[in-house]
C-alpha cells in the first residue's frame, strides 16, 4: 500500500477512477431528482444553491442529477468500448506477431491504415451509416481505436515467442491457440493493461465529443456530451450549465490518464530496474 501511495499519478488517478465509479454504481441514492422526468419550468436557469448544487438547466432539471446519471453512461460506453478495441487489437496483433509472414504484413498495412487516420474521423463516417444511438456509438467507437493495442501487442509477441517457455510449449505439442492464449498473452499483459486504462479515457472523450455533434447517445438521456451542447446557447446567462458537465468529462478522463501513467511506472520492469 506505501508503495501505492508513493506514486502520485496511480495514487490520484486511483481515487478519481474509484469516485467515479461509485458515483455511477450509486447514482439512485446520490441523485436527488430524477435526471429526465423532474423538470419545471419554473426553475429554469436557475443558479447553484441549497437545492440544486449545480444549478439547473433550460427545462429545469438539477444538473447535479443529470450529471450523476451521465457517468453510468459515460463508463459504461468506455469500458465496452475499450473491452471490444483491446479484444480486437490483441487478437490481430498477437496472432501476427506469432505467425508472421502474409498475415503479419496484411495486419500492419490495416494499423497502418487505423493510425493514419484520426478514430474521431472513422467514428463520424461510422456514425453517419448507423444513425446517433448508443448501440451504433458502441459499434463506431469500438472498431476504429484498436490499433494500438495491436501494434504492442505483436511487438511484445515478436520478442517473447522465441523464449524457452514458448519453445518447450511447442516441443510439449501445443498448438497454436494454447500458445497464445496460455503461454504469450498472459506475458504481455502488463503493457496492454496501460493502453486499456488510458484508452477507456479516450473513448469517454470520443463519446463525449460525438454526442456533442448529436451524433452520440441521443437526448434526453443525460450524456456530458449533449448536455453541453445544449449548453451553448446559455453560456453568458447561465454558464454553469456548462461548466459542470465539462468539469465531469475533465476529471473523469484525467483521473483514468493518470491511472494508466501510474500503472506503466508499476508494471515496467525496466523502470524498476533502474529505481
Amino acid at each position: 500500500m506505501l508503495k501505492l501511495l508513493a506514486r502520485p499519478n496511480l495514487a490520484t488517478g486511483g481515487a478519481i477512477v474509484l469516485i467515479a465509479i461509485l458515483v455511477a454504481v450509486f447514482a439512485p441514492l446520490i441523485a436527488p431528482h430524477d435526471p429526465i422526468t423532474d423538470a419545471n419550468l419554473m426553475f429554469a436557469e436557475t443558479a447553484p444553491d441549497a437545492d440544486f448544487l449545480m444549478g439547473t438547466d433550460e427545462q429545469g432539471r438539477d444538473i447535479f442529477s443529470r450529471i450523476v446519471y451521465g457517468a453510468r453512461i459515460a463508463l459504461t460506453i468506455g469500458l465496452l468500448v475499450e473491452l471490444m478495441n483491446t479484444i480486437i487489437g490483441v487478437a490481430l496483433g498477437v496472432s501476427a506477431g506469432y505467425f508472421g509472414g502474409w498475415w503479419d504484413e496484411f495486419v500492419q498495412g490495416l494499423t497502418n491504415v487505423m493510425l493514419a487516420v484520426p478514430t474521431i474521423v472513422f467514428a463520424l463516417a461510422l456514425m453517419a451509416v448507423l444513425g446517433p444511438g448508443i448501440l451504433s456509438l458502441l459499434i463506431a467507437l469500438g472498431m476504429t481505436d484498436w490499433a494500438y493495442s495491436c501494434r504492442i501487442s505483436r511487438a511484445q509477441v515478436l520478442t517473447m515467442k522465441s523464449r524457452p517457455f514458448v519453445q518447450a510449449a511447442r516441443t510439449m505439442g501445443y498448438g497454436p491457440v494454447h500458445i497464445m492464449a496460455r503461454e504469450l498473452l498472459p506475458n504481455i499483459a502488463g503493457p496492454l493493461v496501460v493502453v486499456a486504462t488510458m484508452g477507456i479515457g479516450s473513448a469517454i472523450m470520443a463519446e463525449a465529443s460525438l454526442s456533442f455533434l448529436g451524433l452520440g447517445v441521443v437526448p434526453p438521456a443525460p450524456s456530458w456530451g449533449s448536455m453541453l451542447a445544449r449548453a451553448r446557447e446559455q453560456l453568458i446567462v447561465a454558464p454553469w450549465v456548462a461548466v459542470f458537465p465539462g468539469l465531469a468529462i475533465f476529471f473523469t478522463v484525467l483521473g483514468f490518464n493518470l491511472l494508466g501513467d501510474g500503472l506503466r511506472d508499476l508494471l515496467d520492469p525496466q523502470g524498476r530496474s533502474k529505481r
